[in-house]
Order: structure tokens, then C-alpha cells, then sequence
């Protein structure tokens, strides 16, 4: 994919920019993610004190907010980048293959949820959701990821809580919205079909990836 070392934020923007499409983690696509693009120090490492440094993680927040990148979970479940010039495509497909959750469903009830609020981050979200008893977080998740997968909810931010010297630790919490709220209708809008959009798609990633298979590329395009 990428022959660069890649050292910082906005070298990896600018390298989602080129691609369009990125996974932050390893994919089924060898080569295919921001955590092989990055030098060795911009990934995990673990400190013998038992801390931890993970550069690449915390470059997420800022590639966010800068606007021209959409974060959520679009990769097969996984976490990943679209470029914005993009984005209306893969949406435009994506929603034909994820119609809008049924009237009375569980899916309904978090969208109209998280539109009432603006964005919440998700242990808000699951709160405000009634999805606070025993066990249900990860049944919670279930419903957030299909979401993100229909391209129905993106991520905003990052937030981290303050230890008492007021500085962010731990993995921090993904701010949610949804698209049209943080980009507007228009970002979201093609002239193109869903199966012309899929064509623009399959031929993109056939360029970026020209190793990948078939089965590959159309489990990423989803």
C-alpha cells in the first residue's frame, strides 16, 4: 500500500485523502490499515513500568474533528477512515443495503435518541437507551455497530476522562452523532445509483488493492 513512513497526523490525513479508505487496525487485507502505514513509533508499545504509548490511537480525535475524514466501524465491524470525497458514495450503498431500522425497533429508538441529543457518547447513549442493567453492554454494541455499519452513526470526537493533575488517560469514549447531523444532508447526497455507486466502489478498491480478492473487496465494501 504505501512505501512512506508515515509519522504523524497529518501525514496519515493526507494519506487517507490518497486512498480513501482505511481501517485503523489490521484487516483481512495485508498491508491495508493505518497501523501498518505508521512507523514502529507510532504504534503500541508497552512500557516496563506497565504504562503504554499508542501515538497512532490518540492521532484518531484529531483526524476527526479536522472534517475531512469519517470515523466508525464500516469494515467488516471495524474501526476505519473514508475520505469525505467518498463518503457519499459508500453511504449512498451502504443505506441500500441497510434499509432504516423498522418503526418500534431497538435501532429506531437509539437513532431517534442520539438525533433528540445531537451526540452522546455511548455510555450516555446505552443510559439514556434503558441499556444499563446486567450484561447488556455488549448487547448494546451489537445494536451501535450494525448502526455504524449502515453508515446510520459516525463518530464525532474522542473524550478521555482527567486524572486529578487534569491530564487524559485510559482509552477514552467515542462521542457519536450521526451523519447528517455532523455533515449535513448534502455530504450525504449522490446522483449516483446504489449499484453505481457499488461499481465507483469496486473499482477504487481494485486500484488501491490490486492483490486483494474478490471476496475481499466485497467484504469491504460491505
Amino acid at each position: 500500500m504505501s512505501g512512506r513512513e508515515i509519522y504523524s497526523a497529518a501525514g496519515l490525513t493526507e494519506y487517507i485523502h490518497e486512498v480513501g479508505f482505511l481501517p485503523l487496525l489490521s484487516s483481512s487485507v495485508y498491508g491495508f490499515s493505518a497501523e501498518e502505514v505508521v512507523t514502529d513509533d507510532c504504534r503500541y508499545v508497552v512500557f516496563p513500568d506497565g504504562g503504554w504509548d499508542w501515538p497512532l490511537w490518540k492521532w484518531k480525535g484529531s483526524i476527526v474533528t479536522e472534517g475531512s475524514c469519517v470515523y466508525g466501524k464500516f469494515f467488516d465491524k471495524k474501526a476505519g477512515f473514508i475520505s469525505r470525497k467518498w463518503w457519499a458514495d459508500f453511504y449512498n450503498y451502504r443505506r441500500s443495503m441497510h434499509p432504516l431500522p423498522i418503526e418500534g425497533s431497538i435501532e429506531e429508538m437509539i437513532l431517534f435518541t442520539l438525533q433528540e441529543h445531537g451526540s452522546l457518547i455511548t455510555r450516555e447513549l446505552r443510559a439514556a437507551c434503558g441499556f444499563d442493567g446486567p450484561k447488556m453492554r455488549s448487547k448494546f454494541d451489537g445494536y451501535i455497530t450494525r448502526l455504524q455499519m449502515g453508515c446510520y452513526i459516525v463518530t464525532e470526537d474522542f473524550v478521555y476522562p482527567m486524572d486529578k493533575h487534569g491530564r487524559e488517560y485510559g482509552w477514552g469514549w467515542s462521542l457519536l452523532t450521526t451523519p447528517e447531523i455532523l455533515y449535513g444532508r448534502d455530504a450525504c447526497t449522490t446522483a449516483h445509483t446504489p449499484e453505481e455507486s457499488y461499481r465507483r466502489l469496486y473499482e477504487h478498491f481494485q486500484r488501491i488493492l490490486p492483490e486483494a480478492t474478490d471476496k475481499q473487496l466485497q467484504k469491504l465494501i460491505g
